[in-house]
């Protein structure tokens, strides 16, 4: 029992050890925006903040763990991305340890359960779980499905002897696998494991022959059950897998589910196929690892044979020794089963594979090769020192691949031309390489990222409609209309493209083809809030505050807790010259929720809190407001506002409020 708890405590030790490069990783552009920059997320925890972690589908997901945990780190610790990082570190550490524990518990061999821990907490596949801030969902969910599997086990151990505590194991194993889903619906796939456990190493069932020919319909002497039975006991289970795959299946459907009109049938099971020939590959062998792999408009029909050929092959071999070396099936099976949800027969998103989804997956592929090895040594008497060097090599080699792909998860630009540079035709790679390189202010380059996009999927709207922002933000204005245009000629229903075209017609004077252009986008995303807020600005820019004030609160319904929607709505309801649009009581209810959300340190919504307070008449709550808003302003570098805020700090001084023509100020 000391040694387990030291090679646990080791596993732990080597896993933080080997991705503390994490800790001065930076936010990469491929969704952290998302995920961490969300402003529900940033305020960190808060009841309106559960609330809402629950009830949104979000990221074309629901996943409310996962929305909360971010939001803890953002209580924990601010805007400190570094410690958000060893959070996923510690998540991943925590997984290794558990799955040594289960496997421990399963099968009474120390070194060959440690071995799958270890190989699992360092091989590189699993970088992008860990590294990519976006992806706690992946180590949070298999936190809580590995503890499910655990008390699991304990739970068929009590129902062996009908335990009276076996309910309350069944229970809690119940939970953690909702929690599971609820952080990542990845495993959905667990009523499986659970049965594959119980042909190999549970031995619940013998339908498989394993050590001998019992009947699979009826129990046995030494505990083993018929299939029924088992079945009916993970109905539950079922119940929760078949629960969240409907709720992950409409939550996806409208942005990132593909149609069968766009990606074949027969295409994507022969991009199955070969992905998981690939994953194998990429499991011996770790090199040209991508954050993205590009979808191949077509697979030659050799490719796909000589895949299904190695599959065939080693699920017969799996399938020949299963008396005598069950856990190859099982954990061959555990690997094409665990894989199913993301294999690509639902598409989803534009890649043709992603080293995430081998997370929990490879579990079953180090299961074989280590229990194999294990059999290997006691069958051939291989030298326990001959087999630990062995391992240690394959173990050392893992840690140098990668500590060699941490480094370019540092940043966006490292991390998208790397991307390029080991595969072919990555137009997706080559758009975020372009959108890093233009938030340096390297539009020159930029624009040529976003050239070779187009260059390799002239389809792909995403690249015209990227090349249109840069153009605009240039003021080649005609271009970027031209742009535009092209964008929704090839997706007609790009809400965020009908949004940014009707933005550019704000600044080209054209406000009622604007304001056609915005309702289009509500149609299209009836749940988007950017498009009523945007309505709002180009009102006020147009010097119409009442309308503005409308689509300001037709905004908030569909996102109460936009700060800046917020601040906006409050500042015209605080200054505006029109009596009878403003409203001092709710703007500084509104102000003061913006500043809440946050923390007080933004100084545009602080010089708006100090016009509500003034509007309602509360000039020293006005003094207060307006003078930390222009030390925040001062300390963060925006000299260029600060004479504007002390002008108004001296009308605040002698109590008379603040007027603001919104058309001239915008």
């Amino acid at each position: 029992m000391l040694r387990g708890r030291t090679i646990g405590l080791l596993l732990a030790l080597l896993t933080v050890l080997v991705y503390l490069p994490v800790r001065h990783a930076g936010i990469v552009i491929f969704d952290d925006p998302i995920y961490v920059g969300d402003p529900h997320v940033r305020a960190g925890l808060s009841l309106a903040g559960v609330k809402w972690a629950f009830t949104t589908w979000h990221a074309s997901n629901w996943h409310p763990l996962t929305w909360l945990s971010h939001m803890l780190d953002a209580s924990l610790f601010g805007t400190d991305v570094g410690k958000q990082h060893l959070m996923n570190v510690w998540f991943h550490a925590a997984n290794a340890v558990v799955l040594f524990l289960l496997l421990m518990r399963l099968t009474e061999k120390m070194w060959a359960a440690a071995f799958v821990a270890a190989l699992f907490a360092v091989h590189p596949l699993h970088v992008e779980s860990v590294a990519w801030l976006s992806e706690r969902k992946d180590v949070l969910s298999t936190f809580f499905g590995l503890l499910a599997l655990l008390v699991y086990v304990r739970y068929a151990e009590e129902s062996k002897g009908q335990g009276p505590r076996s309910k309350v194991w069944y229970a809690g194993a119940l939970v953690l696998f909702a929690l599971s889903l609820m952080a990542k619906p990845m495993l959905v796939t667990m009523p499986f494991v659970m049965l594959l456990l119980d042909v190999w190493p549970l031995r619940r069932i013998q339908i498989l022959e394993i050590g001998g020919v019992d009947s699979p319909t009826r129990n046995t002497q030494n505990g083993k059950q018929s299939v029924i039975p088992l079945l009916v006991e993970k109905l539950p289970f079922f119940a929760l897998t078949i629960a969240s795959s409907v709720v992950t299946f409409l939550a996806q459907r409208s942005e990132a589910v593909v149609s069968l009109e766009q990606r074949p049938f027969g295409l994507r099971v022969a991009n199955a196929v070969v992905s998981y020939a690939e994953y194998l590959g990429k499991t011996v062998w770790p090199a040209k690892l991508a954050v993205i792999y590009p979808l191949p408009a077509h697979i030659p029909a050799w490719q796909v044979a000589i895949a299904a050929v190695v599959l065939i092959f080693i699920s017969l071999l799996a399938w020949g020794a299963r008396k005598n070396a069950p856990y190859l099936l099982v954990g061959w099976l555990w690997f094409l089963g665990t894989l199913v949800p993301v294999i690509g027969l639902v598409q989803v998103g534009g890649q043709a594979l992603a080293d995430r989804y081998t997370y929990v997956p490879l579990i079953g592929v180090f299961i074989a090769v280590a229990y194999g090895a294990d059999y290997l040594m006691a069958r051939f008497r291989i030298p326990q020192l001959v087999a630990s060097a062995a391992a240690g090599v394959v173990l050392v080699a893992s840690m140098v691949v990668t500590e060699f792909q941490l480094q370019f998860w540092q940043d966006s630009q490292k991390l998208f031309a790397h991307a390029i540079a080991v595969t072919k035709n990555n137009a997706i790679a080559h758009i975020n390489l372009g959108v890093a390189l233009e938030q340096q202010d390297r539009k020159p380059e930029a624009l040529a990222e976003y050239r070779k996009a187009i260059d390799i999927e002239p389809d792909r709207f995403q690249a015209r409609n990227n090349v249109a922002n840069l153009l605009a933000s240039m003021g080649l204005r005609d271009e970027a209309y031209r742009e535009y245009q092209e964008a929704l000629r090839l997706n007609p229903g790009a809400a965020v493209t009908h949004i940014n075209l009707a933005t550019l017609l704000v600044e080209m004077g054209r406000f009622d083809d604007a304001m056609k252009e915005y309702k289009k986008a509500t149609k299209l995303e009836a749940d988007d809030p950017r498009p009523h807020y945007l309505m709002g600005k180009a009102c006020l820019r147009h010097g119409q505050s009442a309308e503005a004030v409308k689509h300001f609160r037709d905004a908030l319904q569909r996102d109460p807790n936009d700060y800046e929607t917020l601040t906006w709505l409050a500042r015209v309801l605080a200054a505006d010259q029109n009596p009878a649009v403003r409203n001092g009581k709710e703007a500084v209810s509104l102000a003061e929720r913006a500043a809440n959300l946050t923390g007080g340190e933004q100084p545009f919504v602080l010089d708006t809190l100090a016009m509500a307070d003034a509007e309602a008449g509360d000039f020293r709550g006005a003094n207060a407001a307006c003078q930390k808003a222009i030390q925040v302003a001062a300390a963060a570098g925006a000299e260029k506002t600060v004479p504007e805020m002390q002008q108004r700090l001296q009308l605040y001084q002698r109590g008379t409020a603040y007027r603001e023509d919104f058309s001239k100020a915008q």
